[in-house]
């Protein structure tokens, strides 16, 4: 019987191992990223991250490993002083022409001047769904978290706990949303001067060189794309570890929509599903949906 009871106990160990093997990642840079370019231009301290940016190179990394829902958050501490031209970007990414995309990317600007919270999402390959902002704190004095919660129902951008937009799910009403392809996770600062800030109309000031952002503490909670196979498995509610799909992740409370609509009024400068002129008229279909 005690044996009986010992091999039980070894079971339920080594399955709750694979759980969190499955749906967890609390990331070393070190260890669970790879640079993509600007090796010399990018070091890690005691597991924090620092991207760096000059004339020569800027520097970029992605995760080992790609997911499919869960929640992946990091903190990250902007360039200070005058980033004009400068770009650092979060986000998720498949690959090939037809990939799904879920975007931060933090637009510099000159010295006194806020920085621009952009933010994007792509679907089977089509994008153009750009949602910008003000923060409403110094990004580059200490660092500040950046969530992407991403699930079968909806992808929500939270900014410090706060949720500043949501894309839901209308797939059903011909709406593509990123729902069957893995997607790692990148970062990278690099310079985009030819739009990146006022349109383009500021140029990087190299004198100001290098360019320094800084991230830390960044978590997976995600389950793991292992293929195919994880299109169902990744969205089926009947598994445990699947906490994301739980009814409770399917909606924003009610606190968090009245916290994100006092964002989006205040803070909020441009929305493609307000701008007209660009789309002549003809807006794209999930402009007229509920989105939270």
């Amino acid at each position: 019987m005690a044996g009986l009871r010992v091999q039980t106990l070894i079971f339920v160990l080594v399955g709750a191992l694979a759980i969190l093997d499955r749906t967890f990642v609390e990331a070393n840079f070190d260890k669970n990223f790879i640079v993509t370019w600007g090796k010399h231009h990018i070091g890690t301290t005691n597991g924090n991250l620092r991207l760096v940016l000059d004339k020569s190179a800027g520097s970029a990394i992605r995760s080992k490993v790609a997911h499919l829902f869960g929640t992946v958050e990091m903190l990250i501490k902007l360039v200070p002083g005058n980033s004009a031209g400068t770009v650092a970007a979060y986000y998720m990414s498949s690959t090939g022409t037809a990939h799904d995309e879920i975007d931060f990317e933090f637009l510099g600007n000159s010295t006194g001047e806020p920085y621009t919270i952009h933010t994007n999402i792509f679907a089977k390959g089509k994008g153009d769904r750009e949602q910008q902002f003000k923060p409403w704190f110094n990004p580059t004095n200490g660092f500040h978290n950046y969530t992407i919660h991403w699930n079968p129902s909806e992808v929500v951008w939270f900014v410090d706990g706060t949720p500043i937009r949501v894309f839901r799910n209308y797939e059903k009403e011909g709406i593509a949303y990123p729902n069957k392809q893995g997607m790692k996770v990148f970062a990278s600062l690099w310079s985009a001067d030819d739009w990146a800030t006022q349109g383009g109309r500021v140029k990087t000031n190299w004198t100001q060189a290098p360019f320094v952002a800084e991230g830390r503490r960044y978590k997976a909670r995600t389950c793991l794309w292992q293929g195919p196979a994880s299109i169902k498995q990744c969205a089926d509610p009947t598994i445990k570890s699947n906490w994301w799909t739980s009814p409770s992740f399917s909606q924003l409370t009610r606190s968090q929509i009245d916290r994100m609509q006092k964002i989006r009024s205040g803070f909020m400068i441009y929305d493609y599903c307000k701008d007209t002129n660009r789309f002549k008229g003809v807006m794209p279909p999930e402009c007229s949906k509920r989105q939270f």
